[in-house]
């Protein structure tokens, strides 16, 4: 039988490895309105992340990045922990930060369960090992769940949330509003090495390696053609909505052309030569990956071409990168 969680809203934090993911973390928590507890390695390793996340933050502010009074805010709601016991000892959440090694993860995850108290919801950082991996630290592991932000944690708001066959569903709703107040939006995904960020992230990085060993293009030119072109998309539309709009069957035939040079590896997935098939061919037969209502077509391209001339101007007025000057 599932424990249930302690509390419905989650006022109490401990962030157990403060390092440049767990403090950013532990920023956004704090900043949300939470009081927040810091544990590293040793009792050294967390005042000297604490002191360095206070002087982050003044930095931050005076960027514009943080509020004016991000410092102060930081300085009330964080609570260095002598020891990862002390930190865990009477907190609704724990979000585990640590080095990206099963073992010490475990290690970590272990001593958390025996400290805490009943009730409270364990969460880990880790970018790809699975819940069930994890889960093996746990004599109960009902409200152990991934809760992976990205980097860096402060300014970017996706976070994956990955349940394992024992979580207790309860601690969706729970994790949910506390990222919802601290401006993150979360997504559920499968218990699989790598999630979905990973996953996709990595397949992409392998491809524009193999791009560059095969003299196609230079790895600064990748870079050019990623971000100024579907890479330019991807802060409004994910690509199963970009697919969509430029029309699956203009995919099914670009996928023949790939699947001639580069074989199978590069073949029209089945979902997608099915909904061609049935004569779904995205946003302007109403129908593709994702349904839309006639009427709201052109309400869809007019927020494109609009969000698309804002990040224009955006990037106009930030100026080039430090890699493009």
């Amino acid at each position: 039988m599932s424990i249930e969680p302690r509390a419905t809203r989650i006022t109490r934090v401990a962030q157990i490895g403060t390092g440049y993911m767990g403090g950013g973390i532990a920023q956004s928590l704090a900043l949300a309105g939470n009081d927040v507890w810091l544990a590293d390695a040793d009792a050294e390793s967390t005042r000297r992340n604490y002191e360095r996340l206070l002087k982050e933050a003044q930095l931050f502010s005076a960027q514009g990045l943080f509020p004016a009074d991000a410092a102060d805010v930081l300085e009330q709601r964080f609570h260095p922990a002598s020891s990862i016991e002390e930190a865990v000892a009477d907190v609704e959440f724990v979000e585990e930060a640590v080095f990206e090694d099963p073992q010490v993860k475990k290690d970590v995850l272990s001593r958390v369960e025996k400290a805490v108290q009943p009730g409270t919801i364990v969460g880990t950082n880790t970018s790809t090992i699975p819940v069930k991996v994890l889960a093996e630290a746990f004599e109960d592991p009902s409200l152990f769940l991934t809760v992976h932000f990205s980097n860096p944690a402060p300014f970017i708001p996706g976070v994956e949330l990955v349940t394992g066959e024992a979580t207790n569903p309860a601690v969706l709703p729970i994790i949910d509003e506390l990222l919802t107040r601290a401006g993150r939006r979360g997504a559920q995904v499968a218990d699989v090495p790598g999630f979905v960020l990973n996953r996709l992230q990595y397949v992409l990085l392998k491809e524009a390696m193999t791009v560059v060993e095969e003299g196609v293009a230079t790895a600064a030119d990748v870079d050019t053609i990623v971000s100024t072109t579907f890479g330019f998309r991807l802060p409004f539309f994910g690509p199963f909505a970009i697919a969509d709009m430029a029309g699956l069957d203009v995919y099914a035939k670009g996928f023949a052309v790939l699947e001639g040079h580069f074989g199978e590896r590069l073949s029209a997935p089945q979902n997608l030569t099915d909904l061609v098939a049935a004569g779904k061919f995205g946003t302007k037969t109403g129908s593709g990956f994702l349904e839309l209502e006639p009427e709201k077509l052109a309400e869809l391209i007019d927020y494109r071409n609009r969000a698309y001339k804002k990040m224009a101007e955006l990037l106009e007025d930030l100026g080039p990168s430090p890699l493009q000057s």
